[in-house]
């Protein structure tokens, strides 16, 4: 079966002027399909880089990711904007909703993007929305959306293009303990659906809901251990 996730020997070194920090010192590993991981650790670590990275929002200094066959290592902005369209599912700690917009609406917007007739984005867009339990919120706009529906439309939006990886960026960082235990759930049952999931989260709760817990410290990964977390089915 071929991963999703591959990194091998990544390293992302930023350079300013002649000083230079490496953010990532020797990453290797893989995330097979189906996977739920979980990259756990402190502010400054490089989990947000790691982030970068998967997300195809920047690019190794070293070292080769391939995501879902596709080596992207040494792709152009263009290249790399094509898969992240193609390939990612993305979810961010804020929410980034366009507040004018209904909820169907905002769905809509990556199949836009793509190309992709009004009849079918509608189609598509309404069965996201249904998919993680707001088929009666289609028309509402963000501010009449508690944080964790909010939350669900950005994770309808992140599914109706039916990407490769669903890469979720401190998704519960911005929600309350209610709103945390009902996106975490939805989580849990993407994942039980066959959904791969690499969630980036410094809460260890949260991580703890994963299968696989990546730790990250100083820009290596020091533990990769198997959790209790839900079992996908």
């Amino acid at each position: 079966m071929t991963a999703i996730i591959e990194l091998e020997g990544v390293r992302k070194t930023y350079r300013s002027g002649s000083v230079e920090f490496e953010a990532l010192r020797g990453i290797d590993t893989s995330v097979q399909p189906g996977e739920y991981v979980a990259v756990i650790g402190p502010s400054g670590s490089g989990k947000s880089t790691l982030m970068n990275l998967l997300g195809c929002l920047d690019v190794p200094t070293e070292g080769r990711y391939v995501l879902a066959g596709d080596d992207t290592s040494s792709l152009d902005e263009a290249a790399l904007a094509a898969i992240r369209n193609r390939r990612i599912g993305f979810v961010f700690q804020q929410f980034h909703l366009l507040p004018s917009m209904t909820a169907l609406r905002n769905v809509e917007l990556p199949l836009v993007y793509a190309g992709v007739s009004r009849a079918e984005r509608r189609e598509r867009a309404a069965a996201a929305l249904s998919r993680v339990g707001l088929a009666e919120r289609l028309d509402h706009r963000p501010g009449e959306l508690s944080g964790g529906q909010q939350q669900r439309v950005a994770v309808a939006r992140a599914l109706v293009t039916e990407p490769a990886l669903l890469l979720a960026d401190e998704p519960t960082g911005n929600l309350d303990s209610r709103s945390t235990h009902d996106v975490l759930g939805l989580f849990d049952e993407l994942h039980a659906a066959g959904r791969t999931i690499v969630l980036i989260t410094h809460e260890p709760d949260v991580a703890a809901r994963a299968g696989r817990n990546l730790v990250i410290d100083d820009g290596l990964i020091t533990e990769d251990r198997v959790t209790a977390g839900v079992v996908a089915r």
